[in-house]
C-alpha cells in the first residue's frame, strides 16, 4: 500500500515547527517537521480518539506547569 504525502496544519504557515501527519500501510505516521527521522505510527481509531481528546480539551493541563 503507497503511502499519503505529509500534511501539516495550515496554521503552521511557513514555521517548520509542526506536527506532520500522512497514512502509509493503514496506520497513521506522526513526525515533528524538524526531525523527520522520528515517526510515531498509530492506528487510525487511536489517532480519532486522540483528536477527540483534543478537540475536548482533555490534554489542556499539560499546557500549564502546576505550582
Amino acid at each position: 500500500m503507497a503511502s499519503s504525502a505529509w500534511q501539516k496544519s495550515t496554521q503552521s504557515a511557513a514555521n517548520d515547527n509542526c506536527v506532520e501527519v500522512r497514512t502509509a500501510s493503514g496506520l497513521v505516521e506522526l513526525r515533528e517537521s524538524d526531525d523527520s527521522g522520528a515517526v510515531i505510527h498509530t492506528t487510525p481509531a487511536m489517532f480519532a480518539a486522540f483528536l477527540r481528546g483534543a478537540k475536548a480539551g482533555e490534554f489542556d493541563h499539560h499546557t500549564h506547569p502546576t505550582n
